[in-house]
């Protein structure tokens, strides 16, 4: 009932008369703090019409990913689309500046829903010593994720055990293309004849590929 009653008490229109400054003060730092840390989830679909129904159930069930982070402000994007009879559900959750993601197909997009949450839940327990290092900059820390007896989830800290450089000359992306297939690479860094920036385009699943490219 309070916090219905905030929005006008903070503007100074409604009077709380059992409530003292400093306990008026309290909540409403309280309120606009839970309003910052709250989670933003937009829900899309890609020709695809996503139902009330399924826009709640992935509201719901990201709810899951929301609560290991401590005062972070989070937003997740997800989009739901339907390609050869396969429910694909793909996440992206942003905190802090780090970035989550899962992608999931199923012939159910409750199912797909599930299995990408399931995805991110696991990345967070794997990494989650590197997704602390990265929030504790920001003064903010995941809980505690302690393990179930007898399973170990995260990591060992990885190395890098090799450097290789090599002269990027530009190059149109239909060229990329195919000095990725000539090598047998997965993906292929190149500088592009067009814009001069520096490009990565790499290969998706069914045989497509994917272009990555600096904002502007």
């Amino acid at each position: 009932m309070i916090l219905l009653l905030l929005p006008k008490l903070l503007k100074g229109g409604l009077a709380i008369p059992f409530l003292s400054n400093l306990e008026r003060s309290a909540l409403t730092h309280l309120f606009y703090k839970g309003i910052a840390n709250a989670m933003r989830i937009v829900v899309q679909g890609k020709n695809f019409e996503v139902t009330q129904s399924l826009r709640e159930y992935t509201e719901k069930k990201l709810r899951k990913v929301e609560k290991y982070f401590k005062n972070s402000p989070i937003k997740a994007d997800v989009t739901m689309r339907i390609e050869r009879g396969m429910h694909i559900v793909d996440i992206t959750v942003e905190v802090n500046g780090l970035l989550l993601r899962g992608e999931e197909e199923t012939n159910d997009m409750y199912a797909s829903i599930d299995g990408v949450i399931n995805k991110i839940e696991r990345q967070i327990r794997k990494y989650k010593t590197r997704i602390n290092r990265k929030l504790r900059q920001e003064g903010n820390l995941l809980y505690d994720l302690t393990p179930k007896p007898g399973i170990n989830e995260e990591e060992t800290e990885p190395s890098i055990v090799r450097t290789k450089r090599f002269e990027m000359k530009p190059m149109s992306l239909e060229e990329a293309i195919m000095q990725m297939d000539l090598l047998g690479h997965t993906f292929f860094v190149f500088t592009n004849d067009e814009t001069e920036d520096v490009n990565v385009v790499y290969k998706r699943k069914h045989g497509n590929y994917g272009l990555i490219e600096p904002s502007r």
